[in-house]
């Protein structure tokens, strides 16, 4: 049986709150707090991803305003939270890894996050801290949303002992008060591989095709060990050349919280999203992305709200990465590229 979110858990006035990612601003709603946790599950093999999910009362709407993990980076590589019209299935967990395996796992059904309706709404890694949306924002669940259903995933890097069991997952706080500005993420990233003994961009962009004005306020960048620096733009193209504007940009291995963006200008239909990471691998062996600690993933979101309408249609913005995917070869006809300032911090 899901659990579903019906009932006041705990109610607070919100006043003047401080976010960790220095986001918050002044606010005064009544908000109510809901654990999203595992239920004490028991990894009982290594890159082992783990899924279990909410359903969202179809009678109402809800505003996500705050998340607070409950997390150790010694316990959860990272942890995503996903909005779903549909859960990849109706268990109370289950595995879920981005690469799914063919092996049989007697313990946990295998599944993708969601069956339909896949949208990134929190991302946390490193011991990153809460984090708090602006004045008059929230993640729209529920009735008048597509999402029905949250998905905490988390990821397991290592087998627990016997007997020992896992409740990581993330407080969410949420608001009945209805809001004008409703948040939302895209996720830009790649495939590809990092050859042995090399240094290799990872890069990708997509143009927004749809007639919505977006309003970036926060990013977040991830890789695994071999990422050095990982940037995002918007890329507004002019008939005197390329307009590179830096909406973010980290060294991932630092934690791997949203922080507030560069540059607030709004996006508009015609701009384009793009993004970097700059990968170093050491190791004698090339290195692919995927789903394991051995491999890599070169990711950043950026986090935006729209005023007084629904969040774009796109929610993923992915290339084929090298060797196949460069900025100087995709179809936009980049230039201007900022090739140094893209690469170092």
């Amino acid at each position: 049986m899901l659990k579903l979110i019906l009932v006041i858990l705990v109610t607070v006035t919100t006043a003047s709150l401080a976010s960790s990612a220095g986001l918050g601003v002044e606010k005064d709603i009544e908000t109510e707090s809901y654990p999203l946790l595992m239920p004490h599950v028991h990894p009982h093999r290594d890159e082992l991803y783990l899924c279990t999910p909410i359903r969202i009362s179809p009678q109402e709407d809800f505003y996500i305003v705050e998340f607070h993990p409950k997390a150790s980076m010694h316990t959860a590589h990272h942890m995503l939270l996903y909005g779903c019209t549909e859960p990849g299935t109706n268990d109370p967990v289950w595995g879920c890894g981005e690469m799914q395996s063919n092996e049989i796992d007697d313990m946990y059904k295998t599944a993708s996050p969601c069956r339909s309706g896949s949208q990134i709404v929190y991302a946390w890694a490193r011991d990153a801290p809460a984090l708090q949306l602006p004045k008059d924002v929230g993640f729209l669940i529920g009735k008048n949303s597509p999402i029905k259903y949250l998905v905490l995933q988390v990821h397991y890097m290592h087998k627990f002992p016997e007997g020992l069991t896992d409740d990581s997952g993330v407080f969410l706080k949420y608001t009945r008060a209805p809001m004008t500005r409703q948040a939302g993420v895209i996720l830009l990233g790649t495939r590809g591989v990092i050859p042995q003994n090399s240094v290799e961009h990872m890069e990708t962009a997509c143009r927004i095709t749809e007639g919505k004005v977006i309003h970036p306020f926060a990013f977040r960048t991830h890789t695994h060990a071999l990422g050095k620096v990982v940037t995002g733009y918007v890329v507004r193209q002019h008939n005197t050349g390329d307009e590179w504007q830096l909406l973010g940009k980290k060294d991932p291995q630092l934690p791997q919280m949203f922080y507030p963006v560069e540059n607030q200008t709004p996006i508009r239909n015609g701009d384009v999203l793009a993004a970097r990471c700059t990968m170093n691998n050491t190791l004698n062996h090339p290195v692919y992305i995927g789903a394991t600690n051995k491999d890599e993933m070169c990711n950043f979101y950026l986090m935006y709200w729209v005023e007084k309408d629904t969040p774009l249609d796109k929610k993923y913005c992915f290339t084929n990465g090298p060797p196949h995917y460069y900025w100087n070869r995709a179809h936009e006809n980049f230039n201007r590229i900022p090739d140094q300032e893209a690469s170092t911090l």
